[in-house]
């Protein structure tokens, strides 16, 4: 009852402040928590997440096509208070997201299925849509106590003692309503502007409705559905959306306007070599092995348990969601001892149970702990590993009361630690987009085989826009991946 008044308080006391402004693109009044002020300085903290998180795509030259597309668009943003940025984020799933204060970005795996400049202009056109209704911004009036108690529920466990961090500060931002799922309503109006963003900018609006079409049968190509927050999944492919978006495109007039790219071909070939599937770069899971080809290493995580991979942690959660254990680089160096005992200082933690040991010939350090959180009481299997001048440390973690069913599991995994062999390293590949030209009359399944073609028949239709049966005429450019050795 006392947290339900603090908050009920709290979101009263925070209208109160913010009064009401008016919405840039329906022009009508509307509460509102979060000033353009805030929305800037939530935005630039998210970027820095995404790009410590997820990370960017290094790729100079396709850097600045989408920022140059995404640009011309922005210039017929209803909202101009606001400096808007763009970006191809590492994600092999597709989806695109805005983050308050205009930061937009496409994932890679999005761009493998785009097959024109039009519809990438569409989905930027759809993200500036997002950023230019406020649509953050007026969550954040109807969420502000849900989104404060899910934001502390989420990362309390995870953000003791540092344990997870990054995922703890990803979940977050999810948690605070800051980028997460837009309404049925807010994804409508967000379709509307952004075509109309498209058509003003000399691009065809009907270019969304087709690449809805073809993300609808991505959607129902995958059998397993994605691991990421639901943030990074908030657009509802459904029948009736990819009708509206055809109808409201043929209300549009396109505007006159040269492409970027000049032609269909030109488009593709900005994005050969794009990189399809997962990053070998930041480690692949094979089962629960975990192989990092850039550190030489390889992590065993229980069976069964749910793994998560990004640049700053590898995580596996239990079945039960009750023990975590996670790997992180804690710092520089290689006294294993002494990195534990900064540890146990800097975090104000009894460690017990102390014993140095060597695993896979590093030096390395294991202790346990116990902690009081506001979730309980919770139990620690600690173990500090010096390896290539780093410190790495696992944590495990479970309630205090179930601690004692996953020690053995936790101490199992963060001693399984090992060298990556030349074996493992010679059978990781990554797969690269390439654009192939056709021989007429060539079947789809024919320029596969002719090319060394590593996607599948059905995918590689889909990231094409064709039939799986469909014969190809001369010279037509069509998307392929190839399989090359992985190299460090």
């Amino acid at each position: 009852m006392k947290t339900d008044c603090r908050l009920a308080f709290a979101l009263v006391t925070a209208l109160a402040v913010a009064g009401c402004a008016v919405n840039p693109v329906t022009k009508q009044p509307e509460l509102s928590t979060m000033s353009t002020q805030r929305e800037a300085e939530i935005g630039a903290e998210a970027s820095k997440v995404v790009a410590e998180q997820i990370g960017l795509v290094e790729d100079p030259e396709l850097a600045r096509y989408v920022e140059a597309v995404g640009q011309r668009l922005a210039q017929r943003s209803p909202r101009q208070d606001t400096a808007y940025h763009f970006a191809v984020a590492n994600m092999e799933v597709p989806n695109a997201f805005a983050l308050p204060g205009g930061w937009i970005y496409l994932s890679r795996g999005l761009l493998v299925l785009t097959n024109s400049e039009a519809e990438l202009a569409n989905v930027l056109g759809h993200e500036i849509a997002h950023v230019a209704a406020r649509h953050a911004a007026s969550r954040e009036a109807h969420s502000i106590g849900a989104g404060l108690l899910s934001m502390m529920g989420s990362v309390v466990s995870t953000a003791t003692l540092g344990v997870g961090a990054g995922i703890g500060r990803l979940f977050q931002i999810a948690g605070a309503g800051a980028i997460a799922s837009y309404s049925r309503g807010q994804e409508r109006q967000a379709d509307e502007i952004g075509q109309e963003l498209a058509a003003f900018s000399g691009w065809d609006p009907k270019a969304l409705s087709r690449f809805l079409e073809t993300l609808e049968i991505d959607t129902e190509l995958e059998d397993e559905p994605s691991q990421l927050p639901d943030f990074l999944s908030s657009h509802p492919l459904t029948g009736d959306r990819i009708a509206r978006s055809a109808q409201h495109a043929a209300t549009l007039t396109i505007a006159p306007g040269a492409p970027i790219a000049a032609s269909r071909e030109a488009f593709l070939k900005k994005l050969d070599g794009l990189l399809v599937g997962p990053d070998p770069a930041h480690g692949l899971f094979r089962g629960g092995r975990f192989l990092h080809p850039g550190l030489a290493m390889t992590i065993d995580f229980p069976s069964g348990w749910t793994t998560h991979n990004s640049e700053q942690v590898v995580a596996a959660i239990s079945p039960d969601e009750d023990a975590l254990i996670a790997l992180q680089i804690q710092e520089e160096g290689n006294d294993a001892k002494t990195a534990a005992l900064r540890f146990a200082e800097a975090h104000r933690v009894a460690l017990s149970d102390e014993r140095a040991l060597t695993i896979a010939g590093r030096p390395a350090y294991r202790a346990v702990a116990m902690a009081q959180t506001q979730d309980g009481r919770l139990g620690f299997e600690l173990c500090w590993i010096a390896h290539r001048d780093m410190i790495f440390r696992f944590t495990g973690m479970a309630p205090a009361d179930r601690f004692g069913r996953h020690q053995a599991a936790l101490a199992r995994t963060s001693q399984s630690f090992g060298n990556l062999s030349a074996t493992e390293l010679a059978s990781i590949h990554d797969l690269r987009l390439r654009v192939v030209r056709a021989q007429g009359g060539e079947s789809l399944a024919a320029l596969s085989r002719r090319t060394g073609n590593a996607m599948s028949l059905e995918k590689t239709a889909i990231a094409n826009s064709l039939a799986t049966d469909a014969v190809l005429a001369a010279g037509d450019p069509v998307k392929i991946a190839i399989k090359v050795r992985y190299a460090r």
